[in-house]
C-alpha cells in the first residue's frame, strides 16, 4: 500500500503590508487628524463668535477666512511636513532631530503673518492655535524610526 502525502499551501488571508506601507498609512492618518482637528476648531470658534477676518496693513479690503481655506492650508502644511520628514529620513542619518528643529522654526515663523495682518485678538489667538494643532498632530511621526513597524 502506498501512502499519499499532500502538502497544504497556506495562502495569506489578506494583502501583506510592508512596514513602510503601514508607516505611510499611519502618517496619512495624522495628516487627516490635523485637517479634521483644525476644521472642527474653526467651526467651534466661528460658532463662538470669532470672525477670522484679516486685513493687510495698508489695504482697505478685509478677507474673512472660510472653512475650505483652513482645511486646505492645514492639509498643505501637514503634507509638506510629512514630505520633508520622509525626504530627510531617506538621506540624513539624524532626520528626526533635523526635522524637529526645522518644524519648530517653521512653526515660529508661521506666527509672523498672524501678527502682521490686522485682526481681532480672538482671531489671532485662534490662528495661532490652529498653527500649533498642525504641529502637534504631526509630532507622532517622530515616534517611529525608519524600518520599525507602525502598529
Amino acid at each position: 500500500m502506498t501512502a499519499m502525502t499532500t502538502t497544504a499551501r497556506t495562502q495569506p488571508t489578506g494583502p501583506t503590508v510592508s512596514a513602510a506601507g503601514r508607516r505611510r498609512r499611519q502618517r496619512a492618518r495624522w495628516v487627516g487628524a490635523a485637517v479634521a482637528a483644525n476644521s472642527l476648531l474653526y467651526l467651534v470658534a466661528r460658532a463662538a463668535g470669532t470672525d477670522f477676518t484679516l486685513t493687510e496693513p495698508d489695504a482697505m479690503r478685509s478677507h474673512p477666512l472660510i472653512l475650505p481655506e483652513i482645511a486646505i492650508f492645514s492639509l498643505v502644511f501637514a503634507l509638506l511636513g510629512w514630505g520633508t520628514l520622509a525626504l530627510l529620513e531617506r538621506y540624513i542619518r539624524h532626520a528626526r532631530v533635523v526635522w524637529s528643529v526645522l518644524a519648530g522654526a517653521v512653526l515660529l515663523a508661521s506666527f509672523v503673518p498672524v501678527f502682521i495682518e490686522q485682526a481681532t485678538v480672538d482671531t489671532r489667538i485662534m490662528l495661532c492655535v490652529l498653527h500649533v494643532v498642525v504641529a502637534l498632530a504631526l509630532l507622532p511621526m517622530l515616534r517611529h524610526r525608519v524600518g520599525t513597524p507602525v502598529r
